[in-house]
Order: C-alpha cells, then structure tokens, then sequence
C-alpha cells in the first residue's frame, strides 16, 4: 500500500472528502490518512479546510439522520486539530478568479481559494478536478494508493 510522508511542519489543505474518510475511517483510505492524523497529533503537521467543509461533510448524516455522525464531525470543529477557515470576502473574490480561469464548480473553487488563501503546502483530495490546478499541490488518495512500493 502506498504511504504518505510528510516535511515538519507542513500545512495540509483537506477537501470534504478527506475529512469524511478521516471521520468515518473508510476502510480503503483511513490507513493512508491515519498517517496524516498522527504527524498532526505530533506537532508535525498542521491540517486546514474551509468552514464549507463542515456543511458539506454533514448533509449525509443529516440525511440520514445519524445523530452519531453529525456530533464526530461537529467534535472535529471544536477539536482544534483541524484549523477551519472562515469563508470570508477575500476567500469568496478568489474562488470567482479560480472558477473564472478553471471548470471547478462554486464548492470546489472555495475549496482552491482558501487553500490558496492560506499558503498550504499541500492539497490533499481524491477528485482529480483539482489535478487541473498545479500551484495547489494537489494529491490524490488513489494515487497515494496505486504507489505501491
């Protein structure tokens, strides 16, 4: 299986989905993304994602009505492991730059502009809607996946 090494003290951008596996520790990627969780829980590495993240991750569970579900990712919000990024002006003025210039949708170009926004080193995904934007930095779960070494 593929792994992830992380620099001391990078910044790691975390789309919806990752955050979704992380909670949910699907089975095919949590043992990738444990590795992420424990250089964070080290003080290796810090993990970012825009506020957009939180309600996009819930509308399953809510859907659903998995109340289990909805208080693991609302605990994640006051955890402090993750820092959660407001969607501000500036925020919402890139993403209209990025969705301009690129095919990413509304959601998805907050997504860019807050990573951008921050300065992260790394965007880690598995849509490959992001691959189109290298300053990103984007990685791929199933690219991480298929890296069998």
């Amino acid at each position: 299986m593929g792994r992830l090494v992380f620099p001391t003290g990078i910044r790691v951008y975390i789309d919806t989905q990752i955050l979704i596996y992380s909670i949910e520790r699907h089975p095919r990627y949590w043992p990738i993304l444990d590795m992420l969780w424990t250089e964070r829980f080290e003080g290796r590495a810090s993990i970012v994602t825009s506020q957009l993240t939180l309600m996009e991750a819930l509308v399953g569970p809510f859907k659903s009505k998995n109340d289990r579900v909805v208080a693991a990712y609302k605990a994640a919000l006051d955890s402090g492991n993750v820092d959660f990024i407001p969607v501000s002006l500036d925020v919402l003025e890139r993403a209209a730059r990025v969705r301009a210039g690129t095919r990413l949708r509304t959601p998805d170009a907050i997504h860019a502009a807050t990573a951008l926004h921050e300065g992260t080193d790394l965007f880690l995904t598995n849509d490959r809607a992001f691959r189109t934007m290298s300053e990103l930095r984007p990685l791929l779960l199933d690219d991480v996946l298929s890296a069998v070494g």
